[in-house]
């Protein structure tokens, strides 16, 4: 497994395609600039709520997303930290 497993921007950005919405949308929902949001896309981790903001407005719980890709790839993620220190 690799960082890319949980890449928070990537699920945002495959989710607002698969909604068939802009970027622009999600910019002016949440109050944000366009060149905001792509930076969102390219983060791997958001701060927890920002994640709950476009969770609520794109109507998607990205919080359970992660916690279903931690429950399956748990094992890996833990030697992955525990090899990090």
């Amino acid at each position: 497994m690799d960082n890319q497993t949980i890449h928070l921007g990537n699920m945002i950005k495959k989710e607002l395609k698969a909604q068939g919405r802009s970027v622009s949308w999600l910019a002016r929902t949440i109050h944000m600039e366009r060149s905001s949001i792509y930076k969102i896309f390219d983060r791997s981790s958001l701060d927890v709520g920002l994640l709950i903001r476009i969770s609520v407005v794109m109507d998607h719980d990205f919080l359970l997303d992660v916690s279903q890709k931690m429950r399956d790839h748990y094992d890996e993620i833990l030697q992955m930290y525990l090899n990090f220190q």
